[in-house]
C-alpha cells in the first residue's frame, strides 16, 4: 500500500499583492504525474487546502479540476482534511458531490468517530489500510467552557479533550484494522512541541494550548501532519511528519526544499518514508547587504534564473549605518533590466534597547502586529512567568480575531450569495 501525504496548499494566496496560481497550477500539474509515475493508491491532504475561508473563484476551480483529473490518472483515492485556514462550510458544500468521485471530505471533527474513519483501498480495489482522519480540531469541536475556568485548567481540559478524540477516533480504526488486517493512518492539523515554525505559519492557539505533544498521539502506524511549512519529523519520531507546504509561502522558506512524502506499507507495518522533492517553480528570496553588494547579488540571482522558472520574487534589506532616502527608487533602477520583480524593499532592524523609539527611522508598516507587541513587552521589567502570561493572553486574543474575521467573511458571502438568489 503506498500513500502519498501532502499539506497546506494554501490555494488563493496572495503573497505581498500577488496570486500564486501560476505555481500551483505548475504544482498539481507535476502531483498529477507524480501520482501515475509513482503508482500511489491513496492521497492525503492534511488540511490547508485553501488559505482563506473565502477563496477565490480561481482556487476553488483548480481545487475541482485537481479532483476530476486524479481520476483520470488512475484509481487514487483522495483525502481532504480541513485546516485552520479553511472553512468548514466551503469545504462541505462539495462533499456529497465529491464522494461520487472517490474522495472523502473531512471538514470538521465530529462527535460520531465512525465519520472519522476512512478505509483506504489499494490500486486493484482491495483494502490496504485504516484511515483515522483528524482535521483542525477547534475548540467547540471537543470542548464545553465553564464560567470561573483559570487558564491552566482550560489548558488541561483541552489537552484531555484533544487527546480523548484521538483516541475515541482511533478505538474504532483499531476494531477495522485487526478484523482486516490492516495498517493504522492517523492525520492532525497543528502544531506539535517541538516543531519548526516559519514566517507564513500562523500559530495555532487553541485556547491557552499552543502545542500538543507528541506522546498524547494514539500509537497509530504512520501520523500525516499539517500547518507547519517546513517538511520534518516530530521528536525524532520517524512515523510522525509534517509533510510542509509544497511551494514557499514566505521568503524565510526559501531556502529549504519543497516536499511531499511517499509512504509505503508492508501488510500492517509502515516500511518506509521516502521524500520527494517538489520542483521548484518560482524562487523566493531575501538579499541583505549595502547598496553595492545588493548589486551584485541582483544581477548574479538574475543570471541564475531558468527559462522553465517563473519570474523571481525578491525581498531586498538594505544594511549599514549609511541614511539612504530614496530605497525603493535605488532598487528600481538597478533591477529595471532583469528579469526579477522585488516585492518589498526594507532597512534592517537596529536591536536596542527601545526598538519602539522615534530614532530608529523604523515605520509601523515594516512591523508585524507579533513584533509591535514583543518590542513594547520588552521595554517592560516584567519576570519571567509575567512575560509569559501576558504573551499567551495577547496570541489568545490574535487568534479570537483571526476566528471573527474568518467568520465575518463566511456570513458575508452567505448573505451576498442569497440576496443575488
Amino acid at each position: 500500500m503506498r500513500i502519498l501525504h501532502t499539506s497546506d496548499w494554501h490555494l488563493g494566496q496572495h503573497f505581498m499583492g500577488k496570486t500564486r496560481e501560476q505555481e500551483h497550477r505548475l504544482f498539481i500539474d507535476w502531483l498529477l504525474n507524480t501520482v501515475k509515475q509513482k503508482q500511489v493508491d491513496a492521497l492525503v491532504i492534511a488540511g490547508d487546502i485553501f488559505d482563506t475561508g473565502v477563496p477565490p473563484s480561481y482556487a476553488r476551480s483548480l481545487y475541482n479540476q485537481f479532483i476530476v483529473e486524479l481520476q483520470k490518472v488512475g484509481s487514487c483515492q483522495l483525502v481532504v482534511l480541513g485546516g485552520n485556514h479553511d472553512s468548514v462550510a466551503t469545504l462541505n458544500e462539495s462533499r456529497s458531490l465529491l464522494a461520487c468521485l472517490n474522495t472523502t471530505v473531512i471538514g470538521a471533527a465530529s462527535t460520531d468517530p465512525e465519520s472519522q474513519i476512512v478505509v483506504l483501498n489499494r490500486a486493484n480495489g482491495k483494502p490496504g489500510a485504516v484511515l483515522c482522519g483528524i482535521p483542525y480540531i477547534r475548540p467547540r469541536d471537543v470542548l464545553v467552557s465553564h464560567a470561573g475556568d483559570s487558564g491552566e485548567s482550560k489548558q488541561q481540559a483541552l489537552l484531555a479533550a484533544m487527546t480523548e478524540h484521538y483516541q475515541a477516533v482511533y478505538q474504532q480504526a483499531e476494531k477495522k484494522a485487526k478484523k482486516l488486517g490492516l495498517p493504522i493512518i492517523a492525520t492532525g492539523h497543528l502544531t506539535t512541541v517541538g516543531g519548526k515554525l516559519s514566517e507564513s505559519v500562523r500559530e495555532i492557539y487553541i485556547g491557552t494550548l499552543s502545542a500538543f505533544p507528541a506522546s498524547a498521539f494514539p500509537p497509530a502506524d504512520y501520523i500525516a501532519l499539517g500547518h507547519l511549512h517546513r517538511g520534518q519529523t516530530v521528536s525524532s519520531h520517524d512515523h510522525i511528519r509534517y509533510s510542509g507546504s509544497p511551494i514557499p509561502l514566505s521568503f524565510d522558506e526559501s531556502s529549504g526544499q519543497k516536499q511531499v512524502l511517499l509512504v509505503d506499507f508492508d501488510g500492517e507495518s509502515l516500511s518506509k518514508v521516502t521524500p520527494v522533492d517538489v520542483p521548484l517553480f518560482r524562487k523566493l528570496a531575501s538579499l541583505k547587504g549595502d547598496m553595492d553588494s545588493l548589486t551584485a547579488q541582483l544581477e548574479k540571482l538574475a543570471s541564475q534564473k531558468t527559462e522553465e522558472q517563473l519570474t523571481p520574487w525578491i525581498e531586498v534589506v538594505v544594511e549599514g549605518d549609511a541614511w539612504v532616502s530614496d530605497l525603493q527608487n535605488r532598487i528600481q533602477d538597478v533591477t529595471d533590466n532583469l528579469p526579477i520583480e522585488v516585492l518589498r524593499v526594507r532597512r534592517k532592524r537596529q536591536e536596542s534597547s527601545s526598538n519602539l523609539s522615534r530614532g530608529d527611522r523604523e515605520t509601523l508598516a515594516e512591523l508585524k502586529v507579533a513584533d509591535v507587541f514583543a518590542r513594547r513587552l520588552g521595554n517592560e521589567e516584567l519576570g519571567e512567568k509575567s512575560g509569559k502570561a501576558l504573551s499567551q493572553a495577547f496570541q489568545e486574543i490574535i487568534a479570537e480575531i483571526e476566528e471573527e474575521k474568518l467568520l465575518g467573511s463566511v456570513i458575508q458571502k452567505s448573505i451576498q450569495e442569497e440576496n443575488a438568489e
